[in-house]
């Protein structure tokens, strides 16, 4: 789902168990379906299954064809490293003479499985939540999604190995793909293989990743290029093509400057900013809020302990009204008010915590002032979307097994915790450090100038903290295009949290502009 997501750490939990009791590392684990590995023999497998299944869109009645399975990916021996599990969805007799395309889409993390995209966005059944976002009441329930992105593009949905149904064949290999250049190698064989496994090579390729997905996706659009599998189309859903601009750390104060603008919106949201700027329109004052950031909260951040006397009191005085936090409180913190000061701070009167996914979204707090509350009060959709998913797999999709769904977790025993490494050993091409390990902004700089047809939509929430609006617009500016390529790129955003599509509105505006963005692709010309 995002970066810094707590995931469920069942696999840390198998392989604790088993050490501890002496047994195998594949020994299983209780849980809601039964036996769970970190990795087990394809033997335990099922067969792919194919069903067939319609919908009506629009008023248009779209027949397709759903296939779950999972691909053996090898690694640079030929040997079997691990099995990645898809559903993908294929339209029936598409309109003859047009080329249709194929979008390969997945979450982040690292360490997500690709339930949210799949369940929540853009497949042809959803999870039904409230139009705002927020997790509705049990019993649980699937709708057919009107925003589904089957009518413009076949669908092909991936989990990361060792996420959801997808598995190593051992823990060394398991330790391979938790990081950032295994990642990539893992994504790089799968997508390669599908396409040659089904006889799409010449289709138009898609990539759709959100979160640490479009980490992924930039540095998967460079490797797929060095197999010779050229993009016609990326999009990127709350991007994060740079972690050390979301990151903050005592020697880069990029974060907080970057971060400012989203908090300017969530007190924009609350009514907690000056009257002259809470009452104009959300884009106008995330806008001002942009300029500031840039044109003197750099300023002011960069002179660090020299900021002083009454340039300092004119600085706090200047961000107390982007914020809605009071002067004393940002002198407290030096100006530096990271995601998780800002969220146990702005409503601490009301004794409420805000959302880091969706700011607009709070939770009671017993000690108001926490800065690491037990939970976030947006990160609760993880078991309606597991739990229809596991059902709708059983019963409309005939996929059986007995394997927990789920994510990789954040580290535990036996679970390594992610490591980035770009252009590490094994990587495609070996094009120098590839941005030093974090970075894929040269990936895709470099992507750009290879593939002078590929087009780049980016959708932004200006309610998401983890991924906020600035820092997205930040990566783009770094990627150094020439004007005649930033005529392919677009920045969209939207009246949302991290999971744009969570919101009854955002997801309608999605779909309009996905479908928007895939006719003006120059392989849909053709």
């Amino acid at each position: 789902m995002a970066i810094g997501k707590r995931g469920r750490d069942w696999c840390g939990m198998a392989l604790g168990l088993a050490l501890l009791a002496g047994l195998p590392a594949a020994a299983q684990a209780p849980g809601r379906g039964g036996p769970m590995y970190c990795y087990e023999p394809a033997k335990t497998d099922p067969p792919p299954v194919k069903t067939e299944h319609s919908i009506t869109v629009n008023g248009k009645t779209l027949r397709y064809t759903a296939e779950v399975g999972k691909i053996p990916i090898p690694d640079a021996s030929g040997k079997t490293m691990g099995h990645m599990f898809y559903v993908a969805y294929i339209l029936d007799n598409p309109a003859p003479g047009r080329p249709r395309p194929v979008t390969f889409s997945y979450n982040g993390g690292p360490g997500s499985d690709s339930v949210y995209v799949h369940m929540g966005g853009f497949g042809p059944r959803r999870v039904a939540l409230e139009a705002n976002g927020d997790n509705p009441a049990p019993p649980y329930r699937l709708v057919d999604n009107q925003d589904t992105w089957l009518n413009a593009t076949d669908l092909v949905f991936v989990d990361a190995i060792g996420t959801g149904y997808s598995r190593a064949t051992s823990h060394k290999n398991l330790m391979k793909a938790a990081t950032a250049q295994g990642d990539l190698d893992t994504f790089t064989q799968f997508v390669r293989l599908w396409l040659y496994q089904n006889n799409r090579i010449n289709s138009p390729v898609i990539l759709a990743g959100e979160s640490y997905g479009t980490f992924r996706t930039g540095g998967l659009a460079f490797d797929l290029w060095q197999h010779h599998i050229a993009l016609s189309g990326i999009v990127l859903l709350s991007a994060a093509l740079n972690q050390n601009t979301i990151v903050e750390s005592y020697s880069d104060d990029r974060p907080y400057w970057l971060a400012l603008p989203t908090q300017t919106a969530i007190a924009w949201h609350f009514h907690k900013l000056p009257p002259d700027l809470q009452k104009e329109p959300l884009a106008a004052v995330v806008k001002q809020a942009e300029t500031w950031a840039q044109t003197k909260y750099q300023g002011y951040l960069d002179l660090g302990g020299a900021l002083q006397g009454a340039e300092r009191q004119q600085a706090l005085q200047e961000m107390a009204e982007f914020t809605g936090l009071s002067p004393r409180l940002l002198d407290a913190w030096n100006l530096r008010i990271s995601t998780a000061v800002f969220d146990a701070s702005l409503l601490r009167s009301q004794r409420e915590t805000i959302g880091r996914y969706d700011g607009t979204q709070t939770a009671a707090s017993r000690t108001p002032g926490e800065v690491r509350p037990g939970f976030d009060a947006s990160d609760l959709l993880s078991t309606p979307y597991i739990d229809e998913f596991v059902d709708y797999l059983r019963d409309e999709l005939h996929y059986r097994t007995t394997l927990e769904y789920g994510d990789r977790g954040d580290g535990g025993a036996g679970i390594p915790m992610w490591t980035y490494n770009i252009g590490g050993t094994g990587g495609a091409g070996g094009w120098g450090t590839r941005g030093g390990g974090n970075d894929v902004s040269q990936d895709l700089e470099r992507t750009f100038a290879e593939d002078p047809s590929l087009r780049l939509m980016d959708c932004q929430g200006y309610f998401d903290q983890a991924t906020p609006i600035l820092e997205a617009q930040y990566g783009l500016w770094h990627l150094f295009l020439t004007p005649e390529a930033l005529q392919r790129v677009q920045l969209v955003p939207f009246l949302s949290g991290h999971m744009i599509y969570a919101h009854q509105a955002s997801r309608e505006q999605l779909h309009a502009d996905f479908d928007a963005f895939v006719k003006s692709l120059p392989a849909m010309a053709r």
